[in-house]
């Protein structure tokens, strides 16, 4: 196994060299930022990239290694090119013991397929890496399922809107919510939603998905892990998703993001609880 690495690579090059890469048979093909430049906040439905890119591309023989770097030379001679033998590994096996279980608050447990719960005794979510964001390894949703594991929810109705790979929805259901009505506009995100719940034995009685206009009746809990940008757009969305007691719990801000999305729920929620973890933040809200 090789390694083609690509460097000083701009962004709106990365693609059409990605594309050259797939057709000279690489197996995989990642990119990663040059120079650490963060991207907080992309418009939604984009999917932007960093303004120099990594590129690293595995092949399986040194000959097509070799001569897809030609190629690309012979296109792009400004970029730097190395060529890497990999040790013989098992990545499936790396990849795989790279997610170990994780427990959020006292009795909730994220687990991948292939381990064996840690405690059968305790509430396990069973949740393997997949398309869709959502493991529990990014401090908003562990800010997410911390609050989960404490709150009350018992009967209640819950809408997780933007669910990603449905791991707060499914996560409600085991802690007690009577049914979640889990919404995205990304249509890969409901599909690894209904997956994972058939994964976790949740029925269509107890979980419905679709798109955000789907969701249409009041309920006991909305809860958001989505980005600043459309929280700050869907204020009245949410008071019209709640009943005159519901709750709203949002993350997937920054913690000083937080003041400014309080000052815009101002009129129509009542703040109530604010949860931080390594610079992100977690909100709470009542209705007004």
């Amino acid at each position: 196994m090789l390694q083609l690495k690509i460097e000083q690579c701009h962004r709106d090059e990365a693609e059409p060299l990605c594309d050259i890469l797939e057709e000279s048979g690489a197996l995989s093909i990642t990119m990663t930022d040059q120079h650490d430049d963060p991207i907080l906040e992309p418009e939604l439905g984009t999917s932007p990239l960093w303004p120099q890119v990594i590129i690293h591309a595995l092949y399986e023989g040194e000959e097509e290694a070799a001569r897809a770097m030609q190629a690309l030379f012979n296109l792009h001679s400004h970029l730097s090119y190395a060529l890497e033998p990999l040790p013989e590994k098992d990545w499936q096996r790396v990849c795989m013991d790279d997610f170990k279980p994780l427990r959020f608050g006292k009795r909730l447990w994220i687990c991948p397929s292939w381990l064996t719960p840690p405690d059968p005794d305790a509430v396990n979510l069973i949740l393997d890496p997949g398309l869709a964001f959502g493991t529990g390894t990014h401090p908003t949703t562990s800010l997410c399922l911390t609050w989960l594991e404490q709150a009350k929810l018992e009967q209640q109705q819950v809408i997780d809107y933007g669910c990603g790979s449905g791991i707060l929805a499914l996560a409600a259901l085991k802690l007690g919510a009577k049914h979640v009505h889990g919404v995205d506009i990304d249509t890969q995100a409901l599909l690894a939603t209904q997956n994972n719940a058939t994964e976790n034995h949740i029925t269509a009685t107890q979980l419905t998905v679709g798109l955000p206009d789907t969701a249409q009746n009041p309920v006991d809990l909305v809860i958001a892990n989505i980005l600043l940008s459309p929280l700050l757009t869907l204020k009245s969305r949410f008071r019209q998703l709640l009943n005159d007691s519901g709750t709203l719990v949002v993350s997937g801000l920054l913690a000083e993001q937080a003041e400014s999305l309080i000052d815009r729920y101002q009129g129509v929620f009542m703040h109530e609880t604010t949860m931080i973890e390594d610079g992100w933040a977690l909100l709470v809200f009542k209705c007004s």
